[in-house]
């Protein structure tokens, strides 16, 4: 396994990551970099009991609350309102509400407790698998699917405590 192929093909996704952690560019940017170091140094040691991407995306777990430690940071998440997912179907109106309804979902997210947050964020953002997931976290995967379960539960409470309207907002993270 060559490090410069697996940078290639997977500091996009190591990135967007931790992004989503940090809320911060260049911290993500730093912390990406400090991943792909840290891969780098632990190479020899890669067992392949995972896949590349998911053993990276634990080391930048990892780095990541490394990174919280020392910062202390308390706050998980937040929503970049400049990011802009919807397409160019939608008309003007319907992309303005579905983005603000996007903004409620994003709200409500960051306010779960912090294993909600997470499991939701690698199972319906980042998309890995239950068993990717259960190895990220350091979970069995019994405990993956029960703690979706729940957060998505508590997602949809805190969804339409923020003013959330049943329009599919929360159908479209499952």
């Amino acid at each position: 396994m060559e490090m410069e192929r697996l940078y290639r093909e997977h500091s996009d996704r190591i990135y967007s990551y931790i992004y989503l952690l940090v809320r911060h560019k260049e911290c993500a940017e730093d912390l990406t970099q400090e991943t792909f170091y840290k891969a780098y140094k632990g190479l020899e040691s890669f067992n392949k009991q995972a896949s590349p991407a998911t053993w990276l995306i634990k080391i930048a777990r990892n780095v990541t609350y490394d990174y919280f430690r020392r910062k202390r940071v308390l706050q998980f998440f937040s929503f970049d309102k400049e990011h802009d997912r919807e397409t160019n179907v939608l008309s003007t109106e319907n992309r303005f509400e579905q983005k603000e309804q996007l903004a409620r979902m994003y709200d409500a997210l960051y306010k779960l407790k912090r294993d909600y947050q997470e499991v939701l964020l690698l199972r319906k953002i980042q998309e890995y698998s239950i068993q990717e997931t259960a190895y990220i976290l350091g979970w069995t995967e019994a405990k993956v699917k029960m703690k979706m379960t729940r957060a998505l539960e508590a997602l949809k409470k805190e969804f339409y405590k923020e003013g959330g309207q049943p329009n599919g907002t929360i159908k479209k993270i499952r």
